[in-house]
């Protein structure tokens, strides 16, 4: 019998992984801290039961699933008074799916440990269209034996998964993961706007480049909206300037030209409004004066 899950955090990513849960013969209860959104009636008619509490959601579930944006929402989530650690059963495993970074991970695993639970990172990367498909790849830290217990709800929502070691160290791949998705984001654009100053088709372009050696899922996901300007978010801006946040806070004895590049070419975009527009609006920076 499958374990009853509860799954907070109903958005872009949080919606569609739970509800391929569902489908996939799973108990799960939904919570998401705004009840009114579209994602949550989606999950909701997917037959992922939403409830209007995280005491609700988490009662008698022996797994609680995080997914949401940041730092702050995380710890809020799990440790204030009507959050998950005050109201899950002993000894339930949660598992976070944010990006929140190696030591966040770890500082939450270590009070989490003290109190009796256990605890798993796990960040994903596939974007909104590997959430809905349930194609994610999942970084997961933690012990393997925590891991192997939650081995077959990850298959339920990814389709490749890496225990990557201790706690933090699925953070600590993840975020390699953005700093590689921005730099190519960036080459992505640069050939966009080569191609059109030899006058060629870009879509020709990405169609010849995607298929040898620069080929890449920045390329063949986003290349063709960046070429019809659709900036429609599947990872927003701003998402992605927290996961950069993230990496410069570590790395700070680390010189690292190619991010901050990136990283400024996305604060551009986010001075023309652009922040919960999808990364492939990063070509603003190229088209558009501040």
């Amino acid at each position: 019998m499958k374990p009853t899950i509860a799954f907070i955090g109903m958005g872009t990513m949080g919606s569609p992984m739970a509800q391929n849960l569902a489908k996939n013969g799973f108990n799960v209860r939904g919570y998401n801290r705004t009840l009114s959104r579209p994602l949550v009636e989606q999950a909701a008619k997917a037959g992922v039961n939403i409830c209007s509490s995280i005491a609700e959601v988490v009662k008698d579930a022996s797994i609680v699933a995080i997914c949401v944006s940041d730092v702050d929402d995380v710890k809020t989530l799990i440790f204030n008074e009507s959050g998950i650690a005050q109201n899950c059963q002993p000894e339930s495993l949660i598992i976070d799916f944010s990006t929140i970074g190696p030591m966040a991970a770890r500082e939450i695993d270590e009070v989490l440990t003290d109190q009796g639970l256990r605890f798993l990172d796990a960040p994903v990367s596939g974007g909104d269209v590997g959430a809905q498909k349930g194609t994610l790849t999942i970084m997961v830290g933690g012990t393997k034996m925590n891991f192997e217990e939650a081995y077959p709800l990850f298959q339920a929502i990814g389709k490749t998964i890496f225990h990557c070691g201790m706690v933090g160290s699925g953070q600590a791949v993840k975020l390699c993961n953005q700093v590689l998705c921005a730099i190519n984001l960036l080459s992505v654009c640069e050939a966009i706007q080569l191609a059109q100053e030899f006058s060629l088709d870009p879509k020709l372009m990405i169609e010849v480049c995607s298929t040898g050696a620069a080929a890449s899922w920045q390329l063949v996901n986003l290349g063709e909206k960046v070429t019809q300007s659709d900036f429609a978010p599947g990872f927003m801006i701003k998402h992605i300037l927290k996961d950069l946040r993230l990496v410069e806070e570590i790395a700070k004895d680390l010189d690292l030209p190619g991010l901050k590049l990136a990283d400024s070419l996305f604060k551009q975009v986010q001075t023309l409004g652009g922040s919960e527009q999808g990364t492939q609006a990063m070509i603003r920076a190229y088209r558009e004066q501040i």
